[in-house]
């Protein structure tokens, strides 16, 4: 497994079967605009078929603030340590900020806890028909 936060070589053909369960999930070309966009990402590539396995965005000021808005991991690719190591090497990026905040499903925030990170309230909003990045 290669990991890299370059996106050189990329193509939208390489991001095929993300967003599993979206109901209007962004398009492999939106996606790569998406990762093209971030302040930072971290992907994981299976060198064995050239393939984005993983990859972890963040957005922020960059000075004092950062958000973790993407973890996605291949279902194939699940349970074998692959969102772990995204997310402790997009942790060890954001280290010299002051705050790193992720929103999560109440399900999800076990898996969180164990990278140091503590429980907090927030709101959303959450406009389900932009969910595709399209319009």
């Amino acid at each position: 497994m290669k990991y890299t936060s370059s996106l050189d070589g990329v193509t939208h053909e390489m991001l095929e079967g993300f967003f599993v369960d979206w109901s209007n999930p962004p398009s492999p070309e939106t996606h790569l605009r998406l990762l093209t966009n971030s302040y930072k990402v971290i992907i994981a590539i299976d060198e064995t078929n050239n393939q984005v396995v993983g990859f972890i965005t963040a957005i922020s000021d960059g000075i004092l603030s950062a958000y973790i808005p993407l973890l996605e991991v291949l279902p194939a690719y699940k349970n074998k340590g692959v969102g772990k190591e995204l997310v402790t090497r997009m942790l060890q990026e954001l280290n010299d900020m002051y705050m790193i905040d992720v929103m999560c499903d109440e399900d999800l925030q076990p898996y969180y806890e164990k990278f140091g990170m503590i429980r907090s309230s927030g709101l959303i909003i959450r406009n389900y028909n932009k969910q595709s990045g399209r319009g």
